[in-house]
């Protein structure tokens, strides 16, 4: 039996959903996309949830009840710059305002508690790793941990050169048995340059019970609530993906490899 994890989306002006909690097996994850014109605004409250604005690209103020903030040095997009991040607790009404056209990530996940007060992250706050090596190497923006004062979260973005893999070898989060791994759902959101690339995300369990395949192109979304997922570019293409984490148990880069495959680490 097929699980369809793949949203396809292109984003048009405000909010536009991906998909909300409880959809895709996704308990603690709602995702969507913010895009805005120039001069234009966008409304809301977080309500019970704790959301992570994760800035794709361009300029914008937010503004809510003793609090502002303004991005006037945004990226143009992932592919220019490292990111802005807004982070806001539950019960948090704020306003968007676009001073260029802008497009926002929204992450959203249920919070039973006040977390941290609205923070702007600015790209000199995330944390740059390198990993893996020969075709599966690629570099991460790590732009929300564990040290953050988040109820679920843990997220980063991800840029792999033309033609390589990443998330390699095979890993997953799916069980809470620390310190080998963590239970964590992840979604990833994916762009491309030039924006006709395209990738593969596999999605699956050793069993078979699980084995999806997907071409991803530009605003793609998969939603991983299980199961290992690697990933490869295209050849010629610059492939970029937003992942979000999201774990009830604790918070963390903890993952277990698949066992056919976790030798190549180690060659």
């Amino acid at each position: 039996m097929s699980d369809n994890l793949l949203i396809r989306c292109k984003p048009q002006q405000g909010y536009n959903k991906i998909f909300d909690v409880g959809e895709y097996k996704m308990k603690l994850t709602k995702f969507g996309i913010i895009k805005l014109a120039a001069g234009t605004t966008y409304e809301d409250n977080t309500g019970d949830m704790e959301v992570a604005l994760v800035l794709i690209g361009g300029n914008f103020k937010a503004a809510g009840d003793g609090w502002s903030f303004e991005v006037a040095d945004g990226r143009k997009s992932p592919f220019t710059g490292k990111p802005h991040c807004l982070y806001m607790p539950r019960n948090t009404k704020y306003t968007l305002t676009a001073t260029t056209d802008v497009e926002l990530a929204y992450n959203g996940s249920p919070a039973t508690r006040d977390t941290a007060k609205p923070t702007l992250i600015k790209p000199e706050d995330t944390r740059h790793i390198a990993l893996g090596k020969d075709n599966w190497t690629r570099t991460s923006e790590i732009i929300l941990d564990e040290k953050f004062d988040s109820e679920h979260f843990y997220i980063g973005e991800g840029m792999i050169p033309s033609g390589n893999w990443s998330g390699y070898p095979s890993h997953r989060h799916d069980v809470n048995n620390p310190p080998a791994e963590l239970d964590m759902e992840e979604t990833y959101f994916y762009l491309f340059d030039p924006g006709q690339g395209f990738g593969f995300q596999s999605v699956y369990k050793p069993d078979g019970s699980l084995n999806e395949a997907y071409r991803v192109q530009d605003h793609d979304t998969v939603a991983i609530a299980e199961g290992y997922h690697p990933l490869v570019g295209a050849p010629g293409y610059s492939m970029y993906y937003l992942w979000t984490m999201a774990g009830s148990q604790g918070r963390g880069l903890i993952s277990s490899m698949d066992p056919d495959h976790a030798w190549v680490k180690n060659q």
